[in-house]
């Protein structure tokens, strides 16, 4: 099997170098890369081609259109069999690869997804982020999960397709805005065969404060009604959940002002969901620091997703603006 990893990079020179870097580590080495620059103002030319002499790397620069568009742009000049897409902000393990393509020819799958989990050079903030994109107690838990609610859906940050899907398939055909949960979808309706590779894990920095963090998230809850736009039977109820959370502490706040007695069972059940994230982030970090920083970072996806979930809810499925 040779590999074409695609990776679209925007004004990120330091993380494409960090990412680099972990591919030269690689124990499987039947691999191109191919990095595709989308209209950056501070480019990484001169450090992707630093590495010339360790990989087969490809730099190419291109107008900004979007991470989708820009795959595509990657797909169409890959000379793999099997394309890989990973996001910048990404270190690789060095056995990534073998386990890949070890997987792929024990069970072989059109598409597949890998999760992601914390680097230990992370910083407690990253880790606790981390945490909260893959705690059962957020919507995170349905990420790179072997028991994930319906169809399994790989997300771009950590994702591969064979040649023969392009072929078919094609590439994505939005750029933003869920773009890579259309492409699932759309890979599923023609009959390929997706699945979970649960040990080709990646180690994703996401975003390095909660007010970017904050910021991905409100993104990430626009993009779900993006896809129902696509494909209304997508549209779950377990995506409701980050919105009908947000409202559940709107609604406490209001009934503390008030001094309404049901702010008191509000309450109990508030500080029961604290506790119950600040332990189990303690359990799995270890750390006391991490698991209070848990807690923020899981109030910070749930609201943040819930409302931008909202924002395009009201503003695109009741009153149908564009």
């Amino acid at each position: 099997m040779f590999f074409s990893i695609i990776i679209p990079l925007y004004n990120r020179p330091q993380e494409i170098k960090e990412l680099l870097d972990t591919l030269t580590l690689q124990t499987y080495k039947q691999f191109e890369v191919l990095v595709i620059e989308d209209g950056s103002v501070n480019d990484a030319e001169t450090i992707v081609n630093s590495f010339t002499n360790r990989l087969e790397v490809h730099y190419f620069k291109k107008p900004n259109e979007g991470q989708g568009f820009t795959r595509n742009f990657g797909f169409e000049r890959a000379k793999g069999n099997y394309f890989i897409i990973f996001d910048s902000d990404c270190l690789i393990p060095a056995n990534y690869l073998e386990i890949v393509n070890n997987s792929l020819a024990n069970n072989y799958l059109d598409a597949y997804g890998g999760p992601d989990g914390a680097h230990e050079s992370f910083t407690p903030t990253q880790k606790a982020i981390s945490y909260s994109m893959t705690s059962p107690f957020t919507t995170g838990g349905i990420r790179g999960n072997k028991k994930a609610i319906g169809q399994f859906h790989p997300r771009s940050f950590n994702m591969g397709v064979s040649r023969q899907v392009w072929k078919k398939a094609g590439g994505f055909i939005i750029t933003r805005l869920g773009e890579d949960i259309e492409y699932s979808i759309r890979i599923h309706s023609l009959g390929f065969k997706i699945g979970l590779i649960p040990d080709a894990i990646v180690y994703h920095k996401r975003r390095t404060n909660f007010l970017q963090f904050y910021k991905q998230l409100h993104f990430f809850g626009r993009a779900r009604i993006n896809i129902y736009k696509f494909f209304p039977e997508q549209l779950k109820l377990v995506h409701f959940f980050p919105a009908a959370f947000t409202l559940f502490i709107l609604l406490t706040i209001i009934f503390n002002i008030l001094r309404w007695q049901i702010a008191t069972l509000c309450n109990f059940m508030l500080v029961f969901i604290i506790l119950l994230i600040f332990f189990h982030a303690w359990w799995k970090n270890k750390s006391a620091k991490i698991a209070f920083l848990s807690i923020i970072a899981a109030f910070t996806q749930l609201i943040a997703y819930g409302l931008g979930f909202m924002q395009d809810f009201w503003k695109r499925v009741i009153f149908n603006r564009s």
